[in-house]
């Protein structure tokens, strides 16, 4: 049975990475979820995708110059689906509060190894915190991270994002001690699936918005798929 995680929350039907995407996404009944963090200047999560403003937002600059207070003021509806009220950057901690997901993989960009130190930890505060150390997987395309999340948070799921396959991916998702393999769809050969799951590794594929390739890698037995639209996804999934 393949599982479905909603990339961003629902980015292809609502402003990706907000507390909109998310509850579209739970709608649809689809209680995983897949986002990414970037650290405010005074050190709070914040779930959004690039490490600027410019793309989703009508700002500049880079998010950690920005405060936490400051940055939920800023509307993260441009450039995604029309939506006709504001939906601002949230805090992880407001997603932790107002939605049940039954897993996240949160997904941290390659960082100095100071601040990949810095934001595993505030993860893991605030996992624990909500009582979600198990429903969490810190996941990352940059060894500083993980490496980070081996050593100081050992206690939480790690998950190597892999987008090329010039260094083989099973090994460094082996060297990291990671529990998932988020792989690039175009990598999900029938041979590496099956290694990686000899390996003990879940692998999640993405993003994955065809309802064609949805089918032929729930085929083909993948753990996981990523989607920017789980509705779809959980429909085409569950007639097919």
């Amino acid at each position: 049975m393949t599982l479905i995680y909603g990339h961003r929350g629902a980015k292809g039907e609502a402003p990706e990475n907000t507390l909109t995407s998310f509850q579209e996404c739970l709608k649809h009944g689809v209680k995983r979820c897949e986002l990414d963090l970037h650290l405010s200047r005074d050190g709070e999560l914040m779930v959004i995708h690039d490490p600027t403003l410019k793309r989703t937002t009508d700002r500049r600059g880079k998010v950690v110059e920005h405060t936490a207070a400051d940055l939920v003021t800023y509307d993260a509806r441009k450039g995604g689906p029309g939506w006709v009220q504001p939906c601002p950057i949230p805090r992880l901690e407001e997603l932790f509060e107002k939605c049940a997901f039954d897993h996240w993989q949160l997904e941290v960009k390659s960082a100095s190894r100071t601040r990949a130190a810095t934001t595993v930890l505030a993860i893991r505060e605030l996992a624990q915190r909500h009582g979600l150390l198990d429903k969490v997987t810190i996941t990352s395309s940059s060894r500083e991270v993980l490496r980070a999340a081996l050593e100081l948070t050992p206690d939480i799921s790690r998950g190597l994002v892999a987008e090329y396959a010039w260094l083989d991916p099973l090994k460094v998702a082996q060297g990291y001690g990671c529990e998932i393999l988020a792989l690039n769809w175009t990598l999900c050969t029938p041979e590496r699936l099956k290694k990686a799951q000899g390996q003990g590794l879940h692998v999640s594929v993405w993003t994955v918005n065809e309802p064609a390739l949805m089918r032929r890698l729930a085929d083909f037995g993948v753990d996981s798929l990523i989607t920017d639209f789980p509705g779809l996804a959980n429909a085409t999934l569950r007639n097919s």
